[in-house]
């Protein structure tokens, strides 16, 4: 069993219309999901003979979800080859809200362009949620991805961060 604690707002976006995103959740990956709606607290139960993987999958989309992420978003992570990662902001800036605040907006950028840009060069999802960055995507991609958000958050200029990753695109493209 389980327990995952996710933001009230988020609760919703799991639950979905109808209860649609839980029982599908609840179906594609052989568990029993309970969502306490008051505290935030979902619990994932596996159901008997079922692959535990499916559990620790159901986990990952219910952290994607709760980080940002639209179901159709985190239900990727069904898949083998796809993976979540998230980053604490307070790990890399400490608890200064004005430089979390500033930190954000670079990753994001103006109208989302900077998120949407590593987004395209990487065939990543980034969602900047509270005092987090979650990416979901491939291993290889994914790690490009946070590296690119690292030098973000250090101060890199955005310029050189797209050079970096236009770069990884072009090679990924002429490997065999």
């Amino acid at each position: 069993m389980d327990y995952i604690r996710i933001p009230l707002e988020r609760i919703g976006v799991l639950i979905g219309i109808n209860g649609q995103v839980k029982s599908d959740l609840e179906r594609f990956t052989g568990t029993t999901i309970t969502v306490d709606s008051k505290e935030g607290l979902v619990t994932i139960k596996i159901v008997e003979h079922e692959d535990p993987l499916k559990a620790w999958k159901a986990r990952d989309i219910v952290r994607a979800i709760g980080r940002g992420f639209s179901p159709k978003n985190a239900f990727k992570l069904l898949s083998d080859e796809v993976y979540l990662e998230i980053m604490d902001l307070n790990s890399y800036l400490g608890h200064s809200r004005r430089t979390k605040k500033r930190i954000k907006g670079r990753i994001i950028g103006f109208g989302g362009k900077s998120r949407r840009i590593v987004e395209d060069l990487t065939k990543t999802k980034v969602s900047v949620y509270g005092d987090t960055v979650a990416i979901i995507g491939n291993l290889e991609d994914l790690l490009k991805a946070k590296e690119a958000i690292e030098l973000l958050i250090k101060g890199s200029q955005h310029s050189t961060v797209y050079r970096m990753l236009s770069s990884y695109r072009s090679s990924k493209k002429l490997r065999p």
